[in-house]
Parts: C-alpha cells; structure tokens; sequence
C-alpha cells in the first residue's frame, strides 16, 4: 500500500497549519483552522446556520450544545463562530470557570472576557471594539459628506457629527444604561477626533466593564452621573451592545459559553441557582423576541443538563423548557430545538479525520506522512476494539493520539510504524475471534468494544456478518 498522498489535500496556510496541529497534538481546541477538519457534523453546522439566519433577520437564538468531555463542543463552537463571522455578526466568546460565572461575583469579570475577545470579520481574533466603533463613524462621516460637510477638520462638521451620534443612539435610551452609553460613545468621538489616546483608552475601559467604582469612571471621563458595568446589570449592557451592533451595520452579536459545567460545580445551591436564573433571562428574552440581534450558544456536559440535584434541569423553569418533548428522545433526534446533543462520530467519519490529518501533517513539514492507509486501518482498530470503546471513545483521544504517533514517525526516521505502535501494550481480541472474521473481515467486536473492519468499512455486529462487503474508504473518497 502506498504512503498517503497530500497532493489532494487543499492548501492550508502555513502559519494556520502550525497552530491548528499544535493544538491539537495538545489536546486543545484550536482557535483557527477548524473548518479545515470539521467532519462529520453537518446537521449541527446546519442547525446553528439556520439559527444565525433567523438572528440577522431580527429574532433571537439560544442553543445549548451538550456533550461529553471530548466530544466536540469547544470544537463545535469555535467552527460556528467562523461561520458567524463570515455572515457579518460580531461575535464574543468566554469560558467559564470558578471566576467567572453569570451571576453574582464573578459575572463582570464574565463580561470582561467576552468584550476583551469580541471579534469580528475584519479582525477574528479579538480585542475588535475599536474596530467597529470605528466603522460606525466611518458610515457617519458617509452620510455628512453626502449631506454637505465636505471638512472633517470644520466646527459646524464636528457639531454635526455628535448631533447625529446622539440621534442614532436614542433608540437605546429606552433601555438600561442607554444614556450613559450614549455619552460614553460622545465622549470616545471627541477623543478619537483629536488624537487623544488617554481620553480614548478612558472610554474603550468603560465599555469593556472595567471600572471598579463609579467616581473613578467619572473622574477618567468627566462625566457627571455616569453609572458603570457591574456584576448585576452586565447582561443589559450585553444587549445594548447586542442593539449598537445593528445599528453600526453587523447582523447582530453571537455570544459563546462554554465550560458551563463549572456552574454545575458551584457547591451553593442558592448560588447556583442564580446563575441558573441568569441563563433563564437569556432564554426568555432572546426566544421572545426581547433581544432582536442575539444569539447565545452555551456549551456543557450531559450532567450540566440533566441531573436533576445540581443541573439546569434541577431548576424546574429551565427543565420545562429545555427536556424532551412527550414525541422526542430515543433514537429520534431534532436539531431545531435549543438542545443539541452530540453524537459519537461513525467509525468512517473517524476515518475520514484521521487520513485529513495525516495529508495535513505532511502538508506542513512537506513530506508524505510515512503512514499508509493499512496502518490507519490498525491504528483506529487498536483504539476502538477497547471495552467500551464504542460509547466512549471521543475524537480528543483520537486526535490526540494520533497527531503523536506522526509526530514520531517524523522525528525518527529510523522507526517504522511497526515499531512505535508495537511498544504500546493494549488489549486483543479474543483467540476464537479468527472464526467470527473468516468471511474475510480482520477485526470483529471484542472486549466490549467495536472495532473497525476492514474488509467492511464500518462497524461489524453478530447480525451484520453476513452482510454485503463495501468498498474500503480512501481519500479519494471522501469530501473535504
């Protein structure tokens, strides 16, 4: 069998490349280039589109995607946020963890998280504020010229300028903070037109939350009355932002949770609860209309979701809400409801992700990977003939592991993959498996856990020996 051939590989940028295998012989969820090996998780991409479809239409988004440690989620997340950027939405993300939580303390420092990533087409990797304030100046100074204000050094053009500031953000005054939002917005002009870095810097600080007591505020910006963004009403300026998005011309603002198992963890069970209420804010206002622009998608683990002591279903406003309908559960599965629960990849989509990385691996230090398809065949045999192997296997081990083993193959050219895998103690079938696989199948179900077969392609069962063989999956067969 001949080595794997990267020519067929589409081309990835360098310096993506490096990053994207790094993360992931680390273990870690890289922050670009996951687009270039997303497999196997077309209805949940489909379902988040649609979702943002709606979103930039005007309505409101929440989904909660749910799995296991591995499975996907962080994944799954940092792909939709790619898409979201794509459509125009800014987005923001943050991971939860004993710090930062939704409620209480720690719900401002959530806050100065997801405004320190904000991010958006022009500018993905965070730290974008500037960027879109900037932008919607940009479309001011658009409409001034085509008024008549042909200087932007002239007083009457300035006058005008915040005139219309003012006039474009009355629609907020309605809501919590919109006063002091607008002015804020004034002030960051003023700054920004006279190349007064500490003014500017003084008011980006604000908008981010990160002024501790109102007077310290008032002093950098020398605004009278002015509030600022605090542990308890960080969510309405979450949706006033939501609301100045639009208005700058994005589809709306994606905001991403993930790690919400830590408010699981929360040992309080009055603190808990508050969190829990938070995430029930959310819910109500962006599926009723309340949020227009918002999206909020929260990532957990099964036990964040169902356990009925210290998950969101012990709260039985969340629980009637997010549980299973009398018609779903089982087998049956709808990607149009909040909750998206990942699904174990198939044994040929592992496949699949396993030869992209191979080609990836062999793009980036620009040689063929000294791997042939026989040897993935063993490879993926060997992870998933474990005991248990066919529910808990997860694609971060997967990966994980064999990122590794190419990362040996290259850096000792004098050992085969024979060698490497062969000093790896794990379990076998069992002897009297050679009878099972005389059909010409190499590897049946044993200890538990399913195994690939070869001959097949796909899972083998006791009920599906006798079925027709297929053809074995190549590279050229799959659409990447």
């Amino acid at each position: 069998m001949a080595l794997i051939n990267t020519d067929n590989a589409s081309r990835v940028p360098r310096r993506i490349l490096g990053t994207l295998l790094s993360s992931l012989s680390a273990g870690v969820v890289p922050r670009s280039g996951a687009p270039y090996i997303a497999i196997g998780r077309n209805d949940e991409i489909e379902a988040l589109c649609a979702a943002l479809e709606r979103v930039a239409d005007g309505e409101g988004a929440v989904k909660f995607i749910i799995g296991r440690y591995g499975s996907g989620k962080s994944f799954l997340i940092q792909l939709s946020r790619g898409y979201a950027l794509e459509r125009g939405f800014i987005t923001a993300d943050a991971d939860l963890s004993p710090e930062r939580k939704l409620s209480g303390a720690g719900g401002l420092s959530t806050f100065r998280e997801l405004m320190k990533n904000i991010a958006c087409k022009s500018t993905p990797d965070g730290g974008a504020l500037p960027v879109i304030i900037g932008k919607w100046f940009s479309s001011i100074s658009a409409e001034l010229e085509r008024d008549g204000f042909a200087s932007a050094d002239d007083a009457a053009y300035k006058n005008e300028f915040k005139i219309r500031i003012m006039k474009k953000l009355r629609v907020l005054e309605g809501d919590v903070g919109g006063f002091d939002f607008a002015a804020v917005m004034r002030e960051y002009y003023d700054a920004w037109q006279n190349d007064d870095d500490m003014r500017e810097s003084a008011a980006l600080k604000w908008f981010r939350g990160e002024y501790n007591t109102r007077t310290e505020a008032r002093n950098a910006l020398g605004i009278r009355s002015l509030s600022i963004i605090n542990d308890e009403n960080w969510y309405d300026y979450l949706k006033l932002f939501t609301a100045f998005s639009r208005l700058a011309g994005y589809s709306g603002l994606v905001v991403f949770i993930d790690e919400c198992v830590n408010l699981y963890k929360i040992p309080n069970r009055i603190s808990r609860e508050n969190n829990y209420e938070k995430i029930l804010s959310i819910f109500n206002d962006t599926m009723q209309g309340r949020a227009p622009g918002l999206m909020a998608v929260f990532g957990g683990t099964p036990q964040f979701l169902e356990d009925t002591r210290r998950g969101l279903f012990s709260y039985e406003a969340l629980r009637s809400r997010l549980s299973d309908g009398r018609f779903g559960g089982g087998e049956l599965k709808s990607m149009m409801q909040p909750v998206i629960r990942l699904r174990r990849l198939s044994d040929s989509e592992i496949l699949a992700l396993v030869i992209r990385l191979a080609s990836l691996h062999g793009e980036y230090y620009r040689r063929e990977a000294r791997i042939t398809e026989d040897n993935m065949w063993e490879f993926l045999s060997s992870s998933l003939e474990r005991a248990g192997a066919d529910s808990m296997i997860t694609p971060r081990e997967i990966i994980r592991d064999f990122v590794s083993l190419l990362d040996l193959l290259y850096t000792n050219p004098d050992k085969s993959f024979e060698d490497i895998v062969g000093t790896v103690k794990r379990s076998t079938a069992p002897a009297d498996s050679a009878e099972d696989g005389a059909d010409g199948a190499d590897l049946t179900k044993a200890g538990g856990g399913t195994t690939l077969t070869k001959a097949h392609g796909e899972n083998l069962t006791k009920n599906e020996e006798n079925a027709p063989a297929r053809r074995k999956i190549t590279l050229d067969d799959i659409d990447f």
